[in-house]
């Protein structure tokens, strides 16, 4: 884990895309998307149905890693209202193991507004702490600092001929953007003028690697 420094506080960012607060030995991660696979099945279209598990075993290496009491997750937490109830039997069992032992916080998104709470934690339209705004939708002109998800920023470079693509936290000086956490989640390109326009000036790209923390400027 890297540390770097947002609104006069220290944050670990991992490669995995989760940061984790020391002070407040919290977790924040962003846009699970549980359940993906099972609400494209019910549309014809399958694909393996063990997202939700490898997402949430992915989650728990994080929690124990860090150490964390906390974990925020900044909304898109399932992909529908109703994917907390398709959890198969094991990735439920792990869900609810973590939010026994956690202090644990759903924020809503758009995917998953008005999900029934059967997998414990408390749900929030969104939240303040220690002055610093977590929401799933960036809002532009908000004067606090914020941290959000929703975007999934992805990082898309030319590298010796090769096209990289790599999930990243795009920073500006008073917004974090959070990259899906999730293992079934697609990315929108973190110079996409979207994210650009949310974030504001002075925005970066951020990779985290084992023991670096790679920055790349985006312009406006």
């Amino acid at each position: 884990m890297v540390p770097f420094s947002f609104a006069s506080e220290t944050f670990l960012a991992t490669a995995e895309g989760a940061l984790f607060w020391p002070e407040r030995e919290t977790l924040l991660v962003a846009d699970l998307h549980l359940e993906k696979a099972s609400w494209f099945a019910r549309l014809g279209q399958f694909l393996p149905p063990y997202d939700s598990q490898a997402t949430l075993s992915a989650l728990a290496k994080e929690v124990e890693r860090t150490g964390a009491k906390r974990l925020y997750c900044l909304g898109d937490s399932f992909h529908d209202r109703f994917g907390c109830e398709r959890l198969p039997r094991d990735a439920r069992s792990l869900l609810t193991e973590l939010t026994t032992a956690l202090d644990w916080t759903w924020i809503v998104g758009n995917h998953d507004p008005g999900f029934a709470d059967h997998c414990g934690g408390r749900l929030v339209e969104e939240e303040e702490v220690a002055g610093i705004v977590l929401r799933h939708e960036a809002v532009r002109g908000e004067l606090r600092p914020e941290m959000s998800g929703h975007f999934h920023p992805k990082l898309r470079l030319n590298v010796k001929g090769r096209h990289v693509s790599r999930r990243c936290f795009v920073v500006s000086p008073s917004k974090i953007i959070f990259p899906a956490f999730g293992s079934l989640t697609g990315g929108l390109d973190a110079h996409h003028p979207q994210i650009i326009e949310n974030v504001g000036p002075g925005a970066s790209a951020l990779v985290p690697t084992t023991d670096r923390l790679l920055r790349f400027p985006l312009a406006a």
